[in-house]
């Protein structure tokens, strides 16, 4: 199929791009990398009546650093981000992740703040955003900056906090101690690239007698929006790490799991992958954080 007719126009600055969103609102849609919009135009399944191209923004294009984030611009290619030994090395659970998200193709061209704000429920960067507990800032015409939390970000599958009249200018990723500090990231899908069936992530750190000091864990593709469990997470603080305690963990995220099924596997199997991806990477990440000691 074909895209329905729209127009478009390329904005020379962010002025210009929110003074688009203001004029149209929910008939316009921005674009950066396109490479999840736009197959989404072809089969019309969204039909913008504007498309604002943003990709050349100088200021959605920078990585910075705060003293406790990596700050990425919106239109920061994913490719970009995936080559940036020094801020990946800050941000191991991204590095973790980038591998898996899409082709090398999709990733020369999409975006950081593309994939957040597409919202996809599999996707890996809304899961590593939603573990890590980033942060977005929006902005619209004539308003100041709103920061959103990652954990009231995303709503709704392909659905989030940011307003029709809104563009995600950046998004802050927390810098998290390395020292004694283990990530890791699976998932599993029909083809590499393909939609996860379901994935999980963690991160792990340990203090000096090797007890857990620090743990974040998350479970994407089983619900309409990434998932975290931090209240879970807390009563394992403190824990010497080992199998049959991680096997207990998984099983209770699972427990708190309703998933859907589809085409390529029914709820039951989903839920138990669920459970078995997190043990994994819950062991990766330990051992990983005991190398790192």
């Amino acid at each position: 199929m074909k895209a329905a007719p729209f127009e478009y126009t390329r904005a020379q600055d962010l002025a210009t791009a929110l003074e688009h969103l203001a004029q149209y609102g929910a008939e316009a849609k921005l674009i950066a990398g396109g490479q999840s919009l736009v197959p989404m135009m072809a089969m019309r399944l969204v039909r913008p009546t504007w498309l604002v191209d943003i990709y050349r923004l100088a200021e959605l294009r920078q990585i910075s650093n705060t003293d406790q984030a990596v700050v990425i611009g919106a239109a920061v290619r994913q490719r970009e981000l995936q080559d940036n030994a020094q801020r990946l090395g800050q941000l191991p659970l991204v590095a973790d992740a980038l591998p898996w998200v899409g082709h090398q193709q999709t990733r020369n061209r999409g975006t950081v703040g593309g994939s957040l704000v597409h919202a996809d429920p599999s996707a890996e960067l809304p899961l590593t955003f939603l573990t890590l507990g980033g942060s977005a800032l929006v902005q619209s015409r004539g308003q100041a900056a709103r920061r959103i939390a990652a954990v009231d970000f995303f709503q709704g599958a392909m659905f989030t906090a940011v307003a029709d009249d809104e563009c995600l200018v950046s998004t802050e990723w927390p810098i998290h101690n390395t020292q004694r500090t283990g990530t890791a990231f699976e998932e599993t899908s029909i083809r590499h690239g393909d939609f996860a069936m379901a994935s999980a992530c963690c991160l792990l750190s340990l203090n000096e007698q090797g007890q857990i000091s620090d743990l974040r864990l998350g479970v994407g593709g089983v619900d309409s929006i990434p998932l975290a469990f931090p209240e879970l997470a807390r009563q394992w603080l403190g824990q010497t790490p080992g199998s049959a305690s991680f096997k207990a963990l998984a099983h209770a995220v699972s427990a708190q799991l309703d998933p859907h099924s589809d085409v390529h596997v029914q709820a039951p199997f989903r839920r138990h992958l669920a459970s078995v991806l997190l043990e994994r990477v819950l062991n990766q990440a330990a051992e990983r954080a005991r190398a790192a000691g």
